[in-house]
């Protein structure tokens, strides 16, 4: 079984474990799809400032000039029996428009610093609108913790 035995967390245990995994984990999937609707799926190391999470890229790449064109991304931690879902507006910044504490943290965290692999790599930053997280079927009920960028009542 998983960690919490098949008992439901409450919102705010959910919004507790979400907040701990996002400062833990190093690396997070990012859905994108192209302007012909073509999904693409890949693992990027982030950064959760505390209110958003900072990824970073080549521009030229599928996901790169997806998130800069799309404006939308779906975020995902976690495997499939104990899910973090987050769907998030992209913005798109060179690096000297990133706050010097995100990158130096990203490049902690990650072990790699995006500053010393030139100017195609761009940063994106993904505010959050709406999160979900369940562990198996119990928690199916009540997943939704966040919607249009408000965190649910008791998270």
């Amino acid at each position: 079984m998983t960690e919490n035995e098949g008992t439901p967390r409450d919102t705010a245990q959910r919004k507790k474990d979400v907040l701990a995994r996002l400062e833990k984990e190093v690396d997070i999937w990012v859905a994108s799809a192209d302007g012909d609707g073509r999904p693409y799926l890949v693992p990027l190391a982030f950064l959760w400032d505390g209110e958003s999470v900072w990824l970073c890229t080549r521009r030229a790449n599928p996901t790169g000039r997806n998130l800069a064109a799309g404006g939308r991304t779906r975020l995902a931690l976690g495997h499939t029996r104990d899910v973090v879902l987050m769907d998030g507006e992209v913005s798109t910044h060179p690096s000297e428009d990133v706050p010097v504490a995100a990158i130096e943290a990203f490049a902690a965290k990650s072990g790699w610093d995006p500053r010393k692999s030139g100017p195609a790599y761009v940063w994106f930053r993904v505010r959050p609108v709406a999160v979900e997280a369940w562990i198996e079927e119990p928690e199916i009920v009540g997943r939704h913790i966040m919607r249009e960028g408000v965190w649910a009542d008791g998270a």
